[in-house]
């Protein structure tokens, strides 16, 4: 009996650096079993029936590296785990995750293949994993799948869990091989977002900023509060007040004059707003709906013109979007409802989803709409005459950009309003004819400065140049030349992991760093030991970098963890890798190979950034080899001072930690510095230096305190009176 089925066994998630990218990954384990022997190729019509399914696999250039590249593998065979991978990929893809990493490879075991697909959010990947293996089967099995349907709730999946679009475009920003700043997403679902590691991080939740003053945020919901500030410091502002009653608003409607606006005095969205109110009817007609958006109602001015708004950062204007007027044109024939859907609605650029730049218009959801029709004489019912216009929305979507046009001083008025209220990202709505004049010269006015402001109508106008707002929030938390990283040492290896890790964060905190240590014998601030359970795992890591005392972090990296998990960290300044035993097999993880070992092991050598050092064992024929992989420097240890490795450096010119005359030497090229006599190294006491690598060791975490710039002296006082047995810090 044949079993002609895909089987997942385990997936991963591995959330950091792995031994496959640098980028977050699922790694599914994925038994095949009889299809092994079923190639795409002699599956009748199943070439056909995935293509009609997914035809943008056209796209995927796949190892030939040409367009339809994939699709000429599918033709000439290909094993349904290397298609599982490519249609996972198309089927986030589809759902606006474009692009991303992927590797189908087999394992020792027949049929059992490690599928790896780039995982940009878990839930949504894992969604698309499982919907890739459904899709895969129906192709096979010749039944049919709905593929729209599927892209449908992998889309909901990710408004669900993924970043929204402001705070996306903030990440992308940092993330950019310009700045290279990391991020750590600080809530599951939500937008807090930490970019940098340690003391060094700034935080952001959506357009708000850890420079974002509470008290600024929340004098801008108060609009009443924010047009008296502005009004006190010459900011052109329409006359208004806060208003009580029906009768209240009628009144102060007739006393500023009509036509007025009507809108909750600390709403947001343009919810319960409602402009070119024209009469009292009218202004007991919106009151109910605007007080239901808000704790007050204000009552102010109608100003002339078209809405717009300004995005200031930083004390800079960095885009201006104007707001669109939505009109439809009767045919004798369709209802106003049908006009809006053909007319309006069929615009692609408008939809539910965020990354659409206009919104669907239903004028059921809609009140403001509604009246605009009513004035005109119609409902959605109505059919209007041909070539008749209907207006159906005067201030829709912020959509056309009008970055470039914005006269200077109007630009300058919104920096005033942004630095008034306190905030350092303001969204400034302003009203105004022609924004390329002074709003002096046309009656213009601020009408609300917005804490927060939503950054989507600017990186995806529906007309107009996208502007790098995102850039612009980055550089301003971030000098130029500013550091977002911490720095960081990784230390692996087969054996010795601890007492390295140990020793480089003793050294760090001797040399006036704060320093954060994770590893096997729990997680460490400052020498304090602050958890007891097993560090070497991601969440303990993490939490070591979210730290914001944290001047240097120190990470203890076994293999288990490494492919497990991958490394918290993106990059590190330094890392050591002490040994490696070609014996010591990971069964559990199909590693179970001396090269499957050794690859797992290189992935701290391949973090390593080009100002940093990768500190290895001259002694490890192994460990050597992975030099070539260092993007920074290579530092050789070695107790003995012949070791090849040693020589050859030391002839380059390079940095190199060996024993020589009884003593710890600091060399680089031929200039030796002896720091440290074994007799005096209370660790190496008693025989203890006898012991089986403890010297070896000790060399790693010197070499390793070296290359992350703790001077010979402060090693030379660190390491002889250094007890890893003496009693922990509980203060």
């Amino acid at each position: 009996m044949t079993n002609k089925t895909i089987e997942f066994l385990n997936v991963l998630h591995l959330r950091g650096p792995n031994i496959w990218t640098y980028r977050s990954v699922l790694e599914a384990w994925v038994d095949i079993h009889d299809l092994e022997d079923c190639p795409s190729n002699v599956i009748p019509g199943f070439y056909e029936r995935l293509t009609a399914m997914l035809p943008s696999l056209i796209e995927h250039r796949c190892s030939i590296g040409e367009r339809g590249g994939f699709l000429k593998r599918l033709r000439d065979g290909t094993w349904p785990g290397h298609i599982l991978e490519h249609v996972t990929l198309e089927l986030q893809n589809l759902a606006g995750m474009s692009g991303g990493f992927g590797k189908a490879r087999e394992t020792s075991l027949r049929g059992v293949y490690k599928v790896v697909i780039r995982a940009w959010q878990k839930d949504v990947s894992m969604a698309a994993l499982n919907m890739g293996h459904d899709l895969l089967m129906a192709a096979i099995e010749g039944r049919p799948y709905d593929v729209d349907a599927a892209v449908l709730r992998l889309r909901d999946l990710v408004d669900k869990h993924m970043l929204g679009p402001s705070t996306r475009c903030i990440v992308e920003a940092a993330a950019d091989k310009q700045r290279r700043i990391p991020y750590i997403r600080l809530l599951p679902e939500g937008n807090l977002v930490q970019l940098g590691y340690g003391a060094r991080q700034r935080r952001i939740w959506t357009a708000e900023t850890d420079r974002t003053p509470a008290i600024a945020e929340s004098i801008s919901r108060e609009k009443d509060l924010t047009k008296t500030l502005l009004e006190s410091c010459g900011v052109p502002v329409p006359e208004g007040r806060i208003v009580t009653s029906v009768e209240d608003a009628i009144e102060a409607a007739e006393d500023i004059g009509f036509p007025v606006v009507v809108k909750p005095s600390d709403g947001n969205h343009a919810r319960g707003v409602f402009t070119n109110i024209r009469t009292p009817q009218e202004v007991a007609d919106v009151f109910p709906l605007s007080a239901a958006e808000g704790s007050e109602v204000m009552v102010e001015r109608f100003v002339q013109g078209a809405e717009h708004r300004l995005l200031v950062v930083g004390g800079k204007m960095v885009a201006a979007n104007k707001g669109d007027m939505v009109s439809v044109i009767g045919d004798g024939t369709h209802t106003i409802d049908e006009l809006i859907e053909t007319q309006i609605n069929s615009d692609p650029r408008r939809g539910v989803e965020h990354e659409f730049p206009l919104y669907l218009i239903k004028l059921e959801n809609y009140p403001a709409a509604q009246m605009e029709v009513a004035r005109q004489g119609y409902t959605g019912a109505s059919v209007p005459p041909e070539g008749q216009e209907v207006m159906i929305v005067r201030t829709s979507n912020m959509a056309f950009d009008v970055t470039d046009e914005v006269h200077p001083d109007t630009a300058e008025l919104a920096c005033l309003a942004a630095r008034i209220v306190g905030l350092d990202i303001a969204g400034v709505d302003l009203v105004c004819e022609d924004i390329s004049k002074p709003l002096s010269e046309q009656q213009g006015a601020i009408v609300e400065v917005n804490a927060g402001p939503g950054l989507l109508m600017h990186i995806k106008p529906g007309v107009g140049q996208p502007r790098p707002v995102g850039e612009a929030i980055v550089d301003h938390l971030f000098e130029k030349d500013e550091d977002a990283r911490i720095p960081i040492v990784g230390v692996t290896g087969s054996r010795g992991k601890t007492p390295v890790a140990r020793l480089i964060a003793h050294l760090s905190r001797l040399s006036g760093q704060y320093t954060g240590l994770a590893c096997s014998e729990g997680v460490f601030l400052d020498g304090r030991q602050v958890e007891t359970a097993e560090g070497t795992n991601w969440d303990a890591a993490e939490r070591v970098l979210m730290n914001r005392s944290v001047e240097t972090a120190v990470f203890e990296n076994g293999c288990r963890s490494i492919l497990a998990d991958g490394t918290v960290y993106d990059r590190c300044s330094v890392g050591v890798v002490t040994n490696i035993d070609p014996e010591l097999h990971y069964g559990e993880f199909y590693i179970d190979s001396p090269e499957k070992v050794w690859n797992v092991f290189r992935t701290q050598v391949d973090l390593v950034l080009s100002s940093g050092a990768a500190v290895l064992n001259a002694e490890d024929p192994a460990v050597v080899e992975m030099a070539s992989l260092s993007d920074g420097e290579v530092i050789f240890y070695a107790v003995d001072p012949n070791a090849e490795a040693v020589v050859q450096a030391r002839s380059e010119g390079r940095r190199t930690v060996f024993v020589k005359d009884g003593a710890i030497v600091l060399a680089t090229g031929e200039q030796e510095d002896p720091v440290a006599r074994l007799a005096k190294i209370k660790l190496l006491a008693n025989g203890a230096g006898e012991e089986p690598g403890v010297l070896s060791n000790l060399l790693a975490a010197v070499a390793g305190a070296w290359a992350l710039g703790v001077s010979p002296a402060m090693i030379r006082a660190g390491v002889k009176p250094y007890d890893p047995k003496a009693p922990l810090r509980n203060d």
